[in-house]
């Protein structure tokens, strides 16, 4: 394991953790995607660090990055109805609960080792790469379908 698949690997665990411990607490529930973007510009720069130095196999590179996105969509739709929707004076509020926490858990775990199985030996680091952006696209289809929800459920 490399130097950089070691810090992708740790900067990935530890915006994971970020993520789950505010999901767990009672928050305001916003229309805001700066931290999604934020998270998706630093994984932009950690994906396009590790193409500089992988250059072979790009079949294989982009069939473990393109599936690994559709299932950040999909599990971010899984979590969804784990996640509590309340207002509270007048501030739409939201919280997981512990199988909102597993289910980070386990889709991150998906994504691992989704990039393993598709991208193959010479490209089986890639989905340490792709963390940040598939972390980013996880929660951001979770936050569509909470906003939808609450928009639907719980009129201002």
């Amino acid at each position: 394991m490399s130097g950089g698949t070691i810090t992708n690997l740790v900067i990935g665990l530890a915006v994971l953790a970020l993520l789950v411990v505010r999901q767990m607490s009672p928050r305001r529930l916003n229309d805001s995607y700066r931290l999604p973007l934020i998270i998706a510009v630093i994984g932009a720069f950690e994906f396009a660090s590790y193409l500089k130095t992988h250059h072979g196999h790009q079949n294989e590179i982009v069939a473990a990055v393109a599936g690994s996105l559709v299932l950040a969509g999909l599990t971010g739709a899984m979590r969804t109805p784990t996640i509590r929707l309340w207002r509270q004076d007048g501030q739409l509020m939201r919280q997981g609960n512990w199988l909102t926490a597993v289910l980070w858990a386990v889709s991150l775990g998906a994504h691992l080792g989704y990039d393993r199985l598709v991208g193959g030996t010479a490209a089986s680091t890639v989905g340490d790469a792709t963390i940040l952006l598939y972390l980013a696209v996880t929660f951001t289809v979770q936050r569509w379908i909470l906003l939808a929800r609450a928009s639907r459920a719980l009129p201002a």
